[in-house]
């Protein structure tokens, strides 16, 4: 179907088939939503996606993962797991995150990586829908602990499109990796704000 990739590299992470599948691609292709890009063929990743200014961010990835039998986990508030989503959520493996809590949610992420054989990672490095002068700079401090490459994905509403950046390994220097990556996004457009 166009905008979803028929095969994923073979060290990707999978869903299992479902009649969900067919029915997500099938929404995607009416959508006009698509990727743009290829999927690199390694066991574990971070997936880094802005702007992310809407809730239908997470609608149309949560689509996309489907139709394309992606298993990212996806880092999301705790709140949503209490909500009327809280089962659906779960089946999506979706990763709760306490904001408030005294927890180290990077060494969590870290020592997670370590157990997986197989593990993508979602994350919206603004870390809310409202405009934000700083990223957050967990994902760089998961990535470097894991040592796990990162996968810039550029949420373009003009052009409905996911664009799939080049990937980045973070250095020693988080400031300066923080940087380097945002100047990444320039030029594309959340459905409310740019990156």
């Amino acid at each position: 179907m166009k905008g979803v990739p028929e095969h994923l590299p073979p060290h990707a992470p999978t869903l299992p088939r479902t009649p969900w599948r067919r029915l997500c691609r099938w929404v995607i292709g009416l959508s006009g939503w698509r990727i743009v890009g290829e999927f690199p063929d390694v066991p574990k990743l971070i997936l880094v996606g802005a702007p992310h200014s809407s809730y239908w961010d997470g609608v149309w990835g949560l689509l996309m993962k489907v139709a394309i039998g992606l298993d990212v986990g996806i880092m999301i508030k705790r709140e949503v797991f209490s909500g009327l989503l809280g089962p659906v959520v779960r089946r999506l493996r979706m990763i709760a995150v306490d904001r408030k809590a005294a927890t180290n949610v990077v060494d969590q992420m870290v020592q997670r990586f370590a157990r997986e054989p197989r593990m993508w990672l979602g994350i919206m490095p603004e870390g809310t829908r409202k405009p934000v002068r700083q990223w957050k700079s967990g994902f760089l401090r998961i990535a470097r602990g894991a040592g796990v490459p990162i996968q810039p994905v550029f949420i373009d509403y003009p052009s409905r499109t996911f664009t799939l950046g080049p990937l980045v390994r973070a250095s020693d220097d988080i400031e300066a990796d923080l940087v380097r990556v945002r100047a990444m996004f320039a030029g594309y457009h959340g459905k409310h704000r740019d990156a």
